[in-house]
């Protein structure tokens, strides 16, 4: 299955059988012909239903073979089968994508014959797989037959019955060449706001992730249907992840330009209060924590760094005692978004997984 061009192709074999009562020989009259089990003829001197594959992309004929010989018995029961590879349009649902499944029908119609004249009925095991052949990337999960409403056109009808195969696409290939970079890669956005500030790699490294993102969803988009009817999860997810890389790259950009401002221009009181405010309740969770853990105390000889404090926290987180600086702020920066982009990259990581994977769940 070629999910790009949205097109099944498969190597059957059709088998046909209709009874003509012009071919059927008696065996009880002036000639005995019992000796006779079978005549073998082709369809050069043999009327045959006239068929061809409905949803076909390649070719609409009616499904023909001058070569294969058909096998009449004396009652006038015709059987014919012949082999072909038959490419169908099959609309790809793509939602689950790479995990999905595909339901893909062939549907057989005839033409120059109504309903009336020709209708085609189904074996009670219209399909056999004893010959089927493995593929490497889908699974077969069944095939079943249907004989669906005919085929209306104006005041005529035309009998029609329909192959469907049901696909699941193989999740190892994918999961490990797709799936596990891209989940991989997103929890590497919040790592730019662990760089510090003088190593000077915060901002090569944040396009370093938003250009690996932009090279995943164009190779993506190249094997997936251009189309809108149904949309993919995992486009959805790079998408919202690009998003957040981009905005990654704004924020680094900010904290930069906070933390190399000057010590002589003066912060705003308002600007004060929110980062105090932000402040506590970053720190809040950080002293619960610290609550339990032994406390290493400095000698008393050993002079503290400024902006430090004995305790286990070596970052002060008490507003009060402290003043806020510009690179105080730009540290304080750099915590909150590290965790906002952590949690938002980690619950639509969780949804996406949950989501992509409910097919196969259920199924």
């Amino acid at each position: 299955m070629n999910i790009k061009d949205q097109t099944l192709s498969v190597s059957a074999q059709l088998g046909l059988s209709w009874l003509d009562e012009r071919l059927k020989w008696d065996t009880g009259r002036t000639q005995d012909y019992s000796s006779i089990n079978y005549m073998f003829s082709t369809e050069r001197y043999t009327w045959k239903p006239t068929i061809y594959v409905e949803n076909s992309v390649e070719d609409l004929s009616v499904i023909t073979d001058l070569n294969t010989p058909m096998r009449m018995n004396q009652k006038g029961l015709i059987e014919w089968s012949t082999s072909a590879i038959y490419m169908v349009s099959c609309e790809a649902v793509i939602t689950y994508y790479p995990l999905d499944q595909q339901i893909c029908d062939i549907k057989l119609s005839t033409t120059g014959y109504t309903s009336l004249q020709i209708n085609l009925l189904l074996k009670a095991d219209p399909v056999d797989l004893l010959f089927y052949s493995e593929n490497g990337e889908w699974e077969l999960l069944g095939v079943t037959g249907t004989k669906p409403d005919d085929r209306v056109k104006g005041s005529v009808s035309h009998s029609k019955v329909t192959f469907s195969i049901h696909l699941q696409r193989r999740p190892m290939f994918h999961v490990l060449n797709t799936m596990f970079p891209v989940v991989l890669m997103a929890f590497l956005i919040p790592m730019a706001f662990k760089l510090h500030v003088e190593s000077g790699e915060k901002i090569g490294y944040c396009l370093t992730v938003l250009l690996a993102y932009a090279v995943y969803l164009s190779m993506i988009s190249e094997n997936i249907p251009s189309t809108s009817v149904s949309i993919c999860y995992l486009s959805i997810y790079l998408a919202s992840t690009l998003v957040l890389s981009t905005l990654s790259v704004l924020f680094v950009i900010l904290v930069i330009n906070v933390h190399h401002t000057p010590d002589d221009e003066p912060m705003s009181d308002r600007l004060k209060s929110v980062a105090l405010k932000m402040e506590k309740c970053i720190c809040r969770r950080k002293r619960n924590e610290s609550a339990t853990q032994p406390v290493k105390v400095a000698p008393a000889t050993e002079e503290l760094p400024k902006g430090k404090k004995h305790g286990a926290f070596l970052e002060s987180c008490d507003p009060e005692e402290e003043e806020m600086t510009w690179v105080r702020l730009s540290r304080l920066l750099d915590r909150f978004f590290f965790l906002s982009f952590m949690i938002i990259i980690s619950a639509s990581t969780i949804i996406f997984i949950f989501l992509i994977s409910f097919q196969m769940i259920t199924s």
